[in-house]
């Protein structure tokens, strides 16, 4: 049975690894050190919202056999719909993943740092990181590679690391039980938090897994009698995704000082408390969250390139090579040099601020088109949780702008 499950594992466990990033470790350590365990509901809320969306993903990619960007693209007949449909994801996701990139490999470089120390050479006036290297060379193998199965497998072993790490750090911390449970299933909004609700929202339902998704069940699967292993499949692993983000919040809660700024602090301030083992497990932890992202950001972005400008998705192509090396080598770049491409990243914040209820509502348009899915398309149950959680996402996408240009 163990043995069913494990050949039935598809791109689940691959978009849990994709957002569970350096970002959202950061984001749900301050969450937990700010906050304590009174947004836990807000990861709940994004457990359910990434799983109606990732299900409709998935459901498109096996029943049509295409990506998501390539039928949006034959979707909208209007030329300069289509133009600008196009020009919006090819932005989006592709400038968008060249600047959280850096960010995914400058995660994972924290990580090893707090086992290995820095680890860093001065050429001339630049200081290089050599683990930022050897990061995106590990990325870079992978990827090579080009074999759908030996990526699944890889991802599957580091999102397994990555939870256990998290999990019996959480376990260390001695939470008290009754005040989990009731940070999880009754919301509150303590004064100056909404932006890290809104956060933490962001950071789960993330507009490039809707196509990576999309894109990676029809290498898994072909048939439509597939689709209850998608299902299962998406479930578990944004359940399980979930509650790793959860255990990061309830280890930050442990901390009684506010002088954390992201996970490597964290990992400091529990040494104290738990000793040095909690150190380990944050810092091997961090590492796979660093790492595993690091492969699908830029796999997304290839994906959506060759979706958006007609190239077949094909592993090995050159074109799709040429996108995800432009991607992880602007990521290795950026992290092995310490430069922080701020206007770049601004820009990706409002580019995904905008993509996010754009793409959720051309999923459910499609969704609901008996041309594309016939009788698999959505029935009225799916499109009520569906357009609540497009309100949920435009309100985001909406916070999300002002937040950056200060207006808020």
């Amino acid at each position: 049975m163990i043995r069913n499950w494990f050949k039935n594992i598809g791109p689940g466990p691959l978009v849990a690894a994709a957002f569970i990033g350096p970002g959202t470790v950061t984001l749900c350590t301050l969450a937990g050190v700010g906050f304590g365990y009174a947004l836990l509901w807000a990861m709940l809320l994004s457990i359910v919202a990434t799983i109606v969306l990732q299900e409709m993903a998935a459901r498109l990619g096996i029943i049509s056999q295409k990506g998501l960007a390539e039928v949006i693209r034959n979707e909208l007949k209007h030329p300069v719909v289509k133009t600008i449909a196009v020009v919006l994801m090819l932005s989006a996701i592709v400038v968008g993943n060249a600047a959280y990139e850096a960010g995914n490999i400058s995660g994972g470089v924290l990580g090893l740092e707090a086992i290995l120390g820095n680890q860093s050479i001065a050429v001339g006036a630049v200081n290089i990181n050599l683990i930022s290297i050897v990061l995106g060379i590990i990325a870079f193998i992978l990827l090579y590679i080009g074999n759908y199965k030996v990526l699944e497998k890889a991802l599957v072993g580091l999102v397994i690391i990555m939870s256990l790490a998290f999990l019996i750090t959480a376990i260390l911390t001695k939470p008290d039980l009754g005040q989990v449970f009731k940070g999880i299933f009754i919301p509150s909004f303590p004064e100056n938090s909404i932006l890290t609700i809104i956060g933490l929202i962001g950071t789960t339902v993330v507009p490039y897994n809707l196509f990576l998704h999309a894109s990676l069940v029809k290498e898994k699967w072909q048939a439509k009698d597939d689709l209850k292993y998608a299902r299962k499949d998406t479930v578990i692993a944004v359940v399980l995704g979930g509650i790793v983000s959860m255990c990061i919040i309830i280890s930050a809660a442990a901390i009684q000082t506010q002088e954390i700024n992201s996970a490597a602090d964290l990992a400091l301030g529990l040494e104290p408390l738990f000793g040095s083992y909690s150190k380990y497990f944050l810092a091997i932890g961090l590492f796979a969250a660093g790492i595993t992202s690091a492969i699908t950001a830029p796999l997304a972005a290839a994906y959506v390139a060759s979706g958006c400008l007609g190239w077949k998705s094909n592993l090995k192509s050159k074109r799709f090579r040429f996108v995800w090396m432009l991607i992880l080598g602007l990521g290795v770049v950026s992290a092995s040099s310490g430069l922080k491409s701020i206007e770049i990243i601004k820009f990706a914040q409002v580019a995904n601020g905008i993509l996010l209820p754009v793409i959720a509502g051309f999923l459910l348009w499609i969704v609901n088109k008996s041309a594309v899915l016939g009788v698999y398309k959505n029935n009225n149950i799916q499109n009520i949780i569906g357009f609540v959680i497009l309100a949920i996402t435009i309100f985001l996408g909406l916070k999300s702008i002002l937040k950056v240009f200060e207006l808020i």
